[in-house]
C-alpha cells in the first residue's frame, strides 16, 4: 500500500565518506560481551532462541529483538499487533506464509526476507507452511526501531526474495556473503530496504577462511552463529564464538576479522548485524514500541479501540490464522 512516509527516502544504508569505511588501516572491534541465545517457548507451539531483547541484551539501539525460531506445522504466530517498530524476517528453511489487515499477503522461502514496517498500527499473522516431509520452519526475525518522527508512519510490507540478494566471495573463495543488506568484499546489497539503516550480513567461512569487513563508524554491532564456531579477533586478543552464541561488539574500532581454522571438520555461518543508534528512548511493551510510557497507554487504548492506525483491526480476521492446529 501507498506510504504516507513515501517521499522519505531514509539515511543511507551504506554512509558516504563514513570514517570507517574510507579508512585505509583499521582497527579490529573489540567484544564487549559473548552469551548463549537459550532455547524457549513462544507464540502458539513455536521455539526460539533470543539472543536481543533479553536480560543479556536489552535496547541495543536500534535492535529490540532478534529470535533465532523454529516453528513447527500446527504451530505459528497468529493474528497479533505492532506499533511503532519493524521487523525483518529471514528463512533458512521451510517457508512461512504472512497476511496483514491492509491487504499484504503471501510465501517466503528458504533464504527470502520480509520487511513489515508496523509505523502507527498494523495486525498480522505469520504462519509456518505445512511441509510434505513434516520439518520445521526455522529462521530469524529481528525488531528494528523506529526513528521517533516516522512512529506514525503507514505500514508497508515488502518482500525480498533469494534471488535478488547479491553475493559476495573472499579472494581466496573460502568466505561467502549474502549481502542482505550493507556492503562486504566491494558488493552493495539493494538499498532502503528499512527506514533505520542496518546491515545484515549472512556469512559463510569455509575451515581456513577468515572474514574481514569494514563496518560503519559507531552503529551498534553483534554476530550471531548458526552454525559450528568462529574465532573473532580484535588486535592481539581472539575468542572463540560457539553455536548459537550472540558476540556484541564494542563501538570503537571499524572492522570485523572472523576466521575459522583449517583444521576444522566443516564450514561456520553466522549472521552479522549492525545499525545505526538512535537518540531516543526506547518504552516497549509486548508488541508497541514508543519512547514515552504515554505513548505505551496510547497504543492500547487505540489498539482496544480500533482508532488511530487500527480501524482495519475491527471484525478482521486472516484466513491463515483460521489454520491453527487447536
Amino acid at each position: 500500500m501507498p506510504s504516507a512516509q513515501s517521499t522519505f527516502k531514509g539515511l543511507p544504508v551504506i554512509p558516504p565518506n563514513d570514517p570507517s569505511l574510507t579508512a585505509t588501516t583499521t582497527t579490529p572491534r573489540k567484544i564487549r560481551k559473548v552469551f548463549e541465545a537459550i532455547d524457549q517457548a513462544e507464540g502458539a507451539g513455536a521455539r526460539v532462541r533470543r539472543s536481543v531483547g533479553t536480560r543479556e541484551l536489552k535496547n541495543f539501539t536500534p535492535f529490540l529483538m532478534l529470535d533465532h525460531f523454529t516453528i513447527a506445522p500446527g504451530a505459528g504466530f497468529p493474528d497479533h499487533p505492532h506499533r511503532g517498530q519493524e521487523t525483518i524476517t529471514y528463512l533458512l528453511s521451510g517457508a512461512v506464509d504472512h497476511e496483514d489487515f491492509a491487504g499484504n499477503k503471501g510465501t517466503i522461502h528458504a533464504g527470502d526476507l520480509q520487511f513489515m514496517t508496523a509505523g502507527r498500527g498494523i495486525v498480522h499473522a505469520e504462519m509456518p507452511a505445512q511441509n510434505p516431509d513434516g520439518s520445521a520452519n526455522i529462521g530469524m526475525q529481528l525488531w528494528v526501531d523506529l526513528p521517533e518522527q516516522l512512529k506514525d508512519c503507514e505500514p508497508r510490507y515488502r518482500d525480498l526474495r533469494s534471488n535478488e540478494i547479491p553475493v559476495a566471495k573472499s579472494e581466496d573463495g573460502k568466505v561467502e556473503v549474502k549481502v542482505i543488506s550493507g556492503r562486504a568484499y566491494g558488493v552493495d546489497s539493494l538499498q532502503e530496504l528499512a527506514y533505520t539503516p542496518v546491515w545484515l550480513l549472512d556469512v559463510r567461512v569455509q575451515p581456513g577462511g577468515t572474514f574481514n569487513t569494514p563496518l560503519p563508524h559507531k552503529w551498534n554491532a553483534f554476530i550471531y552463529t548458526l552454525s559450528s564456531s568462529i574465532n573473532l579477533s580484535s588486535g592481539t586478543d581472539s575468542r572463540t564464538i560457539p553455536q548459537y552464541h550472540n558476540a556484541v561488539l564494542e563501538q570503537e574500532g571499524d572492522s570485523i576479522v572472523a576466521s575459522v581454522p583449517a583444521t576444522a571438520d566443516k564450514e561456520s555461518r553466522f549472521i552479522l548485524v549492525a545499525g545505526l543508534p538512535l537518540k531516543q528512548a526506547i518504552v516497549q511493551y509486548g508488541p508497541f514500541v514508543q519512547t514515552s510510557t504515554e505513548g505505551i497507554y496510547k497504543a492500547m487504548a487505540d489498539y482496544q479501540g480500533y482508532a488511530n492506525g487500527f480501524e482495519r483491526a475491527e471484525n478482521w480476521e486472516s484466513e491463515i490464522g483460521k489454520s491453527m492446529v487447536h
